[in-house]
């Protein structure tokens, strides 16, 4: 990694900022938006935003471990890149770009199915651990293919998207007249709409790969996500960008672990953005935290490089913040470092970040 790369970027905003500038208004709006009122979006941050920190103090905190283990592999943080449909959009090398930043950093990546290049060159641009996350838009052939291509590239592990049997009212997008070009035929949004616990039973029956549920937002679900042996249970509301008026994801965590009773993994995603966040997820009782939007920024301002720039910034972040909580490592941390607290900001997608200035 260049000096000029570590003296340019200091902070994690100032990856903000300069993506703010590299991108096109059509596909910022996509990229910083939510659906319809923006409610959820807003909702993610404000449940991050309403736990505070509880931290113990005369400790010896002179050695911290910040990694974490993801499916017998050894990781630098509990930490993965989620899947973003479209990520090209950001840097021309897509998912290939985001593998190979997060592979050099030693933190897993979760490829989309509709993202490029294809997930075969995606596998091979990165050393580090990698999920194939499949939008449903076939019949069980098509999932059997993507499921025997992934693991002939050697994907870890399998992702299926459940919270989208609808596409979402993206007002940002209407307003610019801008439409993706990946989004779905009638016929396509009709598989979607057509995914049922039957199908994840059947995969289970089928495939060893393990199995990640990702858009699982009640304890009600959770159960049976659980009950169809499913590996790992994926706490998400896509962002914000699907039901709008939903729960934060931090605000839905707790009950859902709570529900799982450790007969899964547990990840989530939504609004996390800084090393206290990542903490705050461990706390609540995830096993890893997921960023989207995050490493967005990282590819758009400086390509690979900016997103393991901004991995490294990410680690001092908890490292410090590990440290100042009174403990030595993330098996350590659990719901008595945390508590309700009022909100000191309205939420927002960059609530996280007071001195970002876009112009």
């Amino acid at each position: 990694m260049s000096n000029e790369l570590q003296t340019d970027y200091q902070l994690l905003n100032e990856f903000i900022s300069k993506a703010h500038i590299n991108l096109n208004k059509n596909i910022w709006d996509y990229l910083v938006g939510g659906t319809e009122t923006e409610t959820t979006l807003k909702r993610n941050r404000l449940a991050l935003d309403s736990i505070a920190l509880k931290p113990r103090v005369l400790v010896d905190v002179s050695e911290i471990d910040c990694g974490a283990e993801f499916f017998g592999k050894r990781i630098r943080l509990p930490v993965a890149m989620a899947p973003v449909g479209s990520v090209e959009s950001f840097e021309p090398g897509g998912g290939a770009t985001v593998a190979e930043g997060a592979g050099a950093f030693g933190v897993p990546v979760f490829i989309s199915s509709v993202t490029k290049p294809e997930l075969e060159k995606t596998a091979r641009a990165g050393n580090g651990p990698k999920v194939l996350q499949l939008y449903v838009r076939g019949g069980d052939d098509f999932i059997d293919d993507f499921v025997r291509r992934a693991i002939d590239s050697g994907y870890d592990a399998f992702c299926i998207t459940v919270d989208t049997a609808l596409y979402s009212r993206r007002e940002r997008d209407t307003v610019n007249r801008f439409k993706k070009y990946w989004r779905a035929s009638d016929e396509v949004q009709r598989r979607q709409a057509q995914l049922n616990w039957g199908h994840i039973e059947r995969f289970k029956a089928r495939h060893s790969i393990p199995l990640i549920i990702k858009g699982i937002s009640t304890t009600e679900d959770a159960k049976l996500a659980v009950n169809a042996g499913v590996d790992v249970v994926y706490v998400s509301n896509h962002g914000g960008r699907q039901l709008d008026h939903g729960r934060g994801s931090a605000a839905v965590l707790p009950e859902i672990v709570d529900a799982v009773a450790g007969r899964a993994k547990v990840y989530v995603d939504g609004g996390f953005s800084r090393g206290t966040d990542i903490i705050k997820g461990i706390a609540l009782g995830a096993d890893l935290v997921l960023m989207g939007r995050f490493y967005c920024y990282a590819i758009a301002a400086a390509g690979a490089a900016g997103l393991e720039r901004m991995l490294e910034i990410l680690e001092n972040e908890v490292h410090q913040s590990l440290g100042l909580l009174g403990v030595t490592s993330f098996g350590q941390v659990n719901r008595s470092h945390i508590c309700a607290a009022p909100s000191p900001t309205p939420p927002h997608v960059h609530s996280a970040f007071p001195l970002l200035q876009l112009d």
